[in-house]
């Protein structure tokens, strides 16, 4: 996996945990997380499972956004 591809899985890793938690914390169905995130149950499903292939940074951004989640993005020269 080159440095790129590493980095975007990472990023998907950490967005989708954020929102995972949110989920668990609120202690939402799937069914409410879906109506609470904007997406449907099929896709929260696939998120608390880890499927993290079938998502974009963008959607994932979008779900914290609806789930009250602020981004704050960090960067830094790569070692």
């Amino acid at each position: 996996m080159d440095p790129a591809e590493r980095e975007r899985m990472k990023m998907l890793s950490d967005l989708s945990i954020a929102i995972e938690r949110r989920i668990r914390e609120q202690g939402w169905t799937q069914k409410e997380a879906a109506k609470r995130l904007g997406v449907t149950q099929p896709r929260v499903s696939d998120l608390m499972r880890g499927k993290l292939s079938v998502f974009s940074i963008d959607s994932l951004v979008g779900m914290l956004g609806a789930a009250g989640i602020r981004i704050e993005l960090q960067y830094r020269d790569a070692a």
